[in-house]
Formats: C-alpha cells, sequence, structure tokens
C-alpha cells in the first residue's frame, strides 16, 4: 500500500525527517536533481512530487551554487517567500503569502515558524547564521499549524542539515570578493565506532560594509558573524538512534543604513545646529553621530532520539536554547545628536515534543504528539536625548536660530517659567526614557493525524491540534522629560481658573457649559499657544503593568483540523485537496508604545484628563499625563485555507501546481511608529492566488526552472488600523506576480569526471506599493503619496568541480546592481520626514572549495 504521506513524516516541531535524496560521495557531494527529492517517515519514501502540499525545496547544492549564506537570500529562490531586514541586524520579517510580522518587537512572535533540525526557532534573530553544512530548506506554504506545535499561522521555514556519516569525510570553502568580503566554511564528519559518528562544521564571515557614514569616515552594513557546531549520531541498536546538536553563533557588525527618501521641514533646524542628512537615497553614503553596535550571541543545543519497533516508531526532539541581543542605534539617522536607541534583550528557550507513528501494512495509519514550550524574554530599552535635540526642537517652536545658537533665552525658557519647570530641564535630561519588559510563555499542544486508503492510490487525511498557550507579561517605564509629563489642555485650564481647577473632580463639578468654553479654549491655539508644543510630547508617562485594572496575561486555546485527499492519477500525475485552519496565539507589544485599550481607558479632547470619561483606570487613579489609547497586546490569528493542487513528473520535466483561497482572522499588524510599534488585530485579511513550479531537463546536464506566485489579497474588514479604516483596501507590501527562475548547465569533460556547471537565475516582484502609507507622512498629505518597489535580481555563477574533489567558481549576486527602497517609516522626531531601507548593491567574488 502506499500509505507514504507527507503529514506522517512531517512531526511535531515541523521537521520532515528525511533522508539524502542522492546517494552521497566520499567527497559530501549531492547530486544533481531537485526532481528526485526523497521525503520519508518510519522508513517509507516518497518522492516530492506526491507530497500533497505546497512546499518549495532549495537542496543544499542549490544553496551552495547559488551563493545563499543565509535565510536573508532564500527569497531569490522561493517566490512565495519575502525576507526583508529591518532595524538591525538580527531584526528580519519573514513573510509567505504575504502574511508575516516583523520581529523587531520581541513580543511578536513571527506568523511564519522557523525550525532548524526540527527545533523551533521563536524570534528570527535565532535563525540568522549562515547556513553551512545544509541538506535542503523546505518552505512550506499556507497554515502548518495542525501537526506544528508553535505559531505556523502562514506557513513553515525548516531547515534541515547533515547529519554525521558513518565514512569519514568534509569540505573546505574560502571565497573572497568585492567589498573584501571574506568567507570560510569547513566541515568533517566520520566514525567514532561502530555505532557512533560525529561531525563539526563551522564558518567565517567578514565583509567591509557597502554603506559609508561620510562625517564620521566609518563604514556600515557590514558582515561579521561566526558560527560552530558539533553533532554525535549514535546507533544504539538497529531500532535506537540518537542525534545531539550543539551550536553557538555570533554576530557583532555595524548595521542598518537608513536613507532619506523625502527630507521634511525640520532639515533647516539639523542644519542650523550643523547636522546633516543626505537625501540621495542609493547613493550609500549616510550621516550619523556615532558608530551603530548590533551584537547577537545565539546557542542551545538539542537531542533527537528515534526508536523503531517495526510498525510503530517513536521519536522525542527536546532543545535548549538562549539568544541574546543588543543593539545602540542613532536613531534620527543624521549627523546631528538628536535620539539614540539601546535594547538588550535575552530569551531562554525550552521545548520538548514527541511523536508516535504507525507503519501498519493495513489501510489505515496515523500519527500522534504532543509538544511542550517554554520561554522566557526580558529586555532592558532607553531612548537618549542627544546634545542637539533641544536646540533643534526649539527652532522648530519658533525660535531664531542665532538666539538659540547662541544660548540666549528662547520658547522653551518661556515654557518652563510658565509651567513652573526648573529652567534648561526640557529635553535636558540625559534620558528620554528607559523600560523595562518581560515575558513568560508557555504553550502546550496535542496533535495527530489519520490516513486512510481504501483502494490503492486513493488517500483521506484528517488531522487535529489542540494548542493551549499562556503569557505572563510585565512593562515598566521612566518618562524623564518634563514637558512630556504635562498636559497642554489641563495646564490651560488651570492657568484659565487661576487655579480654581486643578484636579478633574474640580473640573466635572463646574457647569457643563463652563467645561464646554474651557475646553474649546484650551484646544484653541490661536488662545492657547501651549497647545503647538504637543508635537514635542513624544514620551509621556507610561501606566505600568500588571496593575489593577490590567491583569498582564493571556490564555489562548484552539482546536485546528486538516481534511485532505489525495489521488494517484497515473504514475506521473497526484493531486489534492485539503481544507485546513491554522492558529497564532496572542502577541505582547513589547514597546514604548503599548498602550490600554479603548474598554479600560478614554482619553478626554487633546489627551485631558480633566475631560476624560470614567474609565476602570481612571476611577482606579492609574490615568497619567497624556495617556491615550492602543494595545497591550493583539488577540489570536485564525487562519483557513481551501487548496487544491496537481504535482505531476514525467522524464524531463516536473510540474506543480497548488491553487489556494488564505483567510487569517485578527492577522496581527504592527506599524513602525520611530520609538515604538502599534500593534492591532485586522477584521479579517485574506489572498487568492496559485503558486506554479516547473523543472526542466530537455537534455543532459541542462536544468531550467521556473517558479511563479501570483497574490491578489484583501483587507476584508480593518477598521482601527494607524491609517484610519483600510476595509476593502489591498494590504500593502504584497507583489501581484513574484517569479523565480534559473538556468544550470553541466557541462561534463568526457569520462573524466570533471564538470563545469554554470548557473543564472532571475528573482522579480512585480511593481507595488511599499506599504498603506505611514502614520504621520501621509496623515499629513491626505494619502496621495505612496511609496513603491519593483524587485528584478540576476544572480550567476561558474564552478569547475574536478574529480578529485577540488572545486573553484566564480560567482554574482545582483549581477545587474538593480536597487530598490526595501521599506520605509516616518522619521523619527522629524515631521514630515520619511526614512527607509535601501536594498544591497551588486556583490561578486571568486570560491575554492574542496571535498573529501
Amino acid at each position: 500500500m502506499k500509505i507514504t504521506k507527507f503529514l506522517t513524516a512531517t512531526a511535531l516541531g515541523g521537521l520532515i525527517s528525511t533522508v539524502p535524496a542522492y546517494a552521497q560521495e566520499a567527497q559530501g557531494e549531492d547530486s544533481v536533481d531537485d526532481n528526485v527529492i526523497i521525503v520519508t517517515a518510519t522508513k517509507r519514501e516518497q518522492t516530492l512530487q506526491e507530497i500533497p502540499i505546497s512546499v518549495s525545496v532549495t537542496t543544499g547544492e542549490t544553496l551552495e551554487a547559488a551563493q545563499i549564506r543565509d535565510v536573508l537570500d532564500l527569497q531569490t529562490v522561493t517566490p512565495s517567500l519575502r525576507v526583508s531586514q529591518l532595524q538591525t541586524s538580527s531584526a528580519s520579517t519573514f513573510i509567505i503569502r504575504g502574511f508575516g510580522n516583523g520581529d523587531n518587537n520581541f513580543g511578536i512572535e513571527p506568523s511564519v515558524g522557523v525550525f532548524i533540525d526540527g527545533v523551533f526557532r521563536s524570534r528570527s534573530a535565532a535563525a540568522l547564521s549562515d547556513l553551512p553544512n545544509v541538506q535542503r530548506i523546505e518552505v512550506l506554504n499556507g497554515p502548518q499549524s495542525t501537526l506544528f506545535g508553535k505559531n505556523a499561522s502562514a506557513g513553515v521555514i525548516s531547515v534541515i542539515t547533515r547529519e554525521p556519516q558513518f565514512e569519514f569525510g568534509g569540505a573546505v570553502e574560502a571565497s573572497y570578493g568585492n567589498f573584501n568580503s571574506v568567507v570560510l566554511k569547513a566541515d568533517v564528519t566520520g566514525p567514532i565506532t561502530e555505532s557512533i559518528a560525529f561531525s563539526v562544521d563551522g564558518s567565517y564571515n567578514r565583509r567591509d560594509g557597502y554603506s559609508t557614514i561620510i562625517n564620521l569616515d566609518e563604514e556600515q552594513n557590514d558582515r561579521n558573524r561566526w558560527s560552530a557546531r558539533g553533532q554525535l549520531l549514535i546507533e544504539a541498536t538497529p531500532d535506537l538512534r540518537i542525534r545531539a546538536i550543539a551550536d553557538y553563533s555570533r554576530i557583532d557588525e555595524v548595521c542598518c543604513q537608513v536613507s532619506t527618501v523625502v527630507a521634511g521641514p525640520v532639515t533647516g533646524a539639523l542644519n542650523a545646529v550643523g547636522g546633516q542628512l543626505n537625501t540621495d537615497f542609493f547613493s550609500d553614503e549616510v550621516f550619523l553621530n556615532f558608530v551603530p553596535t548590533n551584537e547577537v550571541d545565539n546557542y542551545g543545543g538539542s537531542v533527537q532520539v528515534d526508536w523503531d519497533t517495526g510498525p510503530i516508531s517513536v521519536t522525542s526532539i527536546t532543545s535548549y536554547r538562549e539568544l541574546k541581543n543588543f543593539f545602540l542605534s542613532d536613531i534620527d539617522y543624521t549627523s546631528a545628536s538628536l535620539a539614540t536607541e539601546t535594547r538588550d534583550q535575552e530569551v531562554e528557550t525550552f521545548t520538548q515534543e514527541i511523536r508516535i507513528t504507525s507503519d501498519f501494512d493495513g489501510p489505515i495509519n496515523f500519527l500522534l504528539g504532543g509538544f511542550y514550550f517554554d520561554e522566557s524574554i526580558s529586555q532592558d530599552s532607553a531612548i537618549q536625548n542627544g546634545s542637539d535635540i533641544r536646540d533643534v526642537f526649539e527652532i522648530l517652536a519658533g525660535g531664531n536660530p542665532a538666539d538659540v545658537l547662541a544660548g540666549l533665552p528662547s520658547v522653551f525658557n518661556g515654557v518652563e517659567a510658565g509651567l513652573g519647570l526648573p529652567q534648561e530641564s526640557i529635553f535636558n535630561t540625559p534620558l528620554l526614557t528607559s523600560e523595562q519588559f518581560s515575558m513568560d510563555n508557555t504553550s502546550w499542544s496535542i496533535f495527530g493525524t489519520v490516513d486512510f486508503e481504501p483502494i490503492d492510490g486513493l488517500v483521506f487525511t484528517g488531522g487535529f491540534n489542540y494548542t493551549d498557550d499562556s503569557k505572563d507579561f510585565a512593562l515598566a517605564q521612566q518618562s524623564f522629560d518634563p514637558l512630556g509629563q504635562v498636559n497642554l489642555v489641563d495646564a490651560f485650564i488651570v492657568g484659565a481658573t487661576a487655579g480654581a481647577v486643578t484636579t478633574r473632580d474640580q473640573f466635572q463639578a463646574l457647569p457643563a457649559a463652563n467645561q464646554a468654553a474651557l475646553l474649546a479654549a484650551a484646544t484653541d491655539p490661536a488662545v492657547n499657544p501651549l497647545i503647538g508644543l504637543a508635537a514635542f510630547q513624544f514620551q509621556p508617562p507610561f501606566v505600568t503593568i500588571p496593575n489593577a485594572i490590567e491583569d498582564g496575561r493571556t490564555n489562548d486555546d484552539k482546536f485546528t483540523y486538516l481534511l485532505r485527499a489525495s489521488y494517484e492519477v497515473s504514475p506521473e500525475v497526484n493531486v489534492y485537496a485539503s481544507y485546513a485552519t491554522g492558529f497564532k496565539a496572542s502577541s505582547i507589544n513589547l514597546s514604548r508604545d503599548s498602550r490600554p485599550s479603548n474598554d479600560d481607558f478614554t482619553a478626554g479632547v487633546g489627551g485631558s484628563t480633566f475631560a476624560a470619561p470614567a474609565s476602570p483606570l481612571l476611577n482606579a487613579g492609574l490615568a497619567t499625563p497624556n495617556l491615550v489609547t492602543g494595545s497591550r497586546f493583539a488577540g489570536p490569528e485564525e487562519a483557513e485555507v481551501y487548496e487544491v493542487g496537481l504535482k505531476a513528473q514525467w522524464p524531463g520535466i516536473g510540474v506543480n501546481l497548488a491553487l489556494f483561497d488564505q483567510t487569517i482572522e485578527g492577522f496581527q499588524s504592527f506599524a513602525f511608529t520611530g520609538t515604538g510599534f502599534a500593534l492591532r488585530n485586522a477584521g479579517e485579511q485574506s489572498v487568492r492566488g496559485f503558486e506554479l513550479d516547473v523543472n526542466v531537463q530537455p537534455t543532459d546536464g541542462l536544468v531550467f526552472t521556473f517558479a511563479m506566485t501570483h497574490l491578489d489579497p484583501l483587507f476584508d474588514d480593518f477598521p482601527g488600523s494607524v491609517l484610519g479604516d483600510l476595509t476593502g483596501a489591498r494590504p500593502g507590501g504584497i507583489p501581484s506576480w513574484a517569479i523565480a527562475t534559473s538556468a544550470t548547465y553541466t557541462h561534463e569533460f568526457g569520462a573524466s569526471g570533471n564538470r563545469l556547471i554554470t548557473r543564472v537565475d532571475y528573482n522579480h516582484e512585480s511593481n507595488t506599493d511599499i506599504n498603506n502609507g505611514l502614520p504621520e507622512f501621509n496623515t499629513n498629505v491626505g494619502n496621495t503619496e505612496i511609496f513603491r518597489r519593483e524587485v528584478n535580481l540576476v544572480n550567476a555563477s561558474m564552478t569547475l568541480a574536478l574529480d578529485n574533489g577540488f572545486e573553484v567558481g566564480v560567482y554574482a549576486r545582483n549581477l545587474l546592481d538593480d536597487r530598490y527602497i526595501a521599506t520605509v517609516f516616518d522619521g523619527v522626531a522629524q515631521s514630515g520626514t520619511v526614512s527607509g531601507y535601501p536594498s544591497a548593491p551588486r556583490t561578486y567574488g571568486a570560491v575554492a572549495r574542496f571535498k573529501f
């Protein structure tokens, strides 16, 4: 019977258990044939073409030939996947079929789960090390929650490395490229005893920065990272295998280049204090007042135990990991000293998974498993005031630049006198704000699948997952700037009543007409000149959580399921149809913009506490000046997908096609606000489309691949976005068309075994809006200017592989030097300014490799 289903091949935690799809030679070389990749479970094999799911597979040889060094480059060969790097080396977003969350906020777990050798990496910073000794990478499209023990409501990236071998072998590699790029890799494997094998691998990646900080004569966007890993494979008995892995990686880089897309009116004030910014977006020249720092330490280990009794097999994977992430950034991205941000983050994660899988000879087989996840996160962060910030804001507030630079009394001195604040106190504290965040997350799930094959080739699959997820979080903040701690509406009322009204109770006791008159005057800039200063109140006081009203806890549970039918029409053609649901638990807004919900507090006009209606936080005496609502957390995501597919393989050609209609209710959308994040649940976001993957081998040695994804996304319901009601709008950042195509030709030099391998690949994303607008810039211009991007990347390589194991080659990534805006955001403390991340320039080099 052909009961070799993919879902019995996958296990809890998301790793697809595999054996090589090709014979591994003594040199450790993998033969080229993407169409005979084998996935196995319980010692039964199935080709990629038979798997009833939309999955893109990139082999280790493709990674090697295309010079794909980490998952950031993986999108060039996988059109359904998009990866973008954000503020630091450790912050990236993984998006599949248009769904995904950024990872610059450690309280927000990605909707795309990343697994390395079966171990869930909960933050992208733990998945960004270089990729030595990889057997293959699988990108599973669409919700995968049924068998994945942790958030996978949009899809999964599964990295499978090569396990130790009982035949001695290995490889060493060195490459050199432009920007003085040096990459060293090595791995060795072999037997220790007849039943124990080992492997050790490592990499070193060093490159000068391709961006220059002009005024400091320093480089930015460099590479400086290394990793090491050791493995043991113990075949204790013919039925019992143990694989232990320990790894460590280190990143210490100057990242990431931010250029100016639009220079706002603040530019004049910056220039007045000697500050500069570059408006030539792709010049790779920037101005900063110090060199940024980003340090990441990522380490841990796992033990996988496989016990095969024949009809029943048991697999257990236990892991423990730690992640330490520190960065220091100049967040105004100018040479003026305005604001600096630091974050010091730590993550500790323990996981335990277990599965039981059958291998019966009858029509029914099953998989049953469980998963446990325990994680703790801590973060200390702060924004430091720069030495120029008061002068710049004085000028923006209407101060005469000459007077301000001469140190003469100006606008803020008058404000300090009028509000009773110490002279020279506004924007002169060392810190603008300081925060302490922590979160503990405990989750467990049980799952299972049943395959029923009533006739040969027809298989019905049913699956389920029940997940319970609990989070406890605490957030505290200290706001040091005195101006931010004064509500300008309430301050006017105190002055206008000559001190007769100094509390909310006193204001509420006034006749309604008096209240209305005072509020009208307090909010009229012509009457209350203080109102114009509201733009300078960046970080007002914060309501600490947990408190008497907010318990700082979330608890979610969900039953998800899968229904699927697959049929082998002929030995060459397989078809399938499926319906699946997915789930992702609540995410926490661990940022300065974490704010209470509308149910807990409602601010008065202008953020007034005096005019605020009764609410739980106010009634409890917890309201602080300038408190407004937002979100502490976003509720769960619930996904569903309808999918039909065809997988066919004939001599010389393979075709995979999937059509899907996918929806996520409560998609966790968040927007960068300059100093924090606004987190919201979209009511419903959907996408329809198709994925086509074609592999053609017209003659020996020549292989063409063509992969295309078409997406038609929609905000079905999103009234509460930071940009207003987006219901009916197309979500930004999702291209309609994405294409990844390649041509590889392997020329054999007679019977010598020597080969010349030439590869060219092309990656395209159609022109699309980068986002739906920016909270500040686009609001001010009426949402009339939306920035767009189009991607056209050509990569090429040529490798001479000799029969003795020696290889030498050349490569180029982004051969035609195509540049585009990766993303944009509102300039920090610079109203009207738009900043953005430019894409990387062309890189090229030569590589030498020896396999033994």
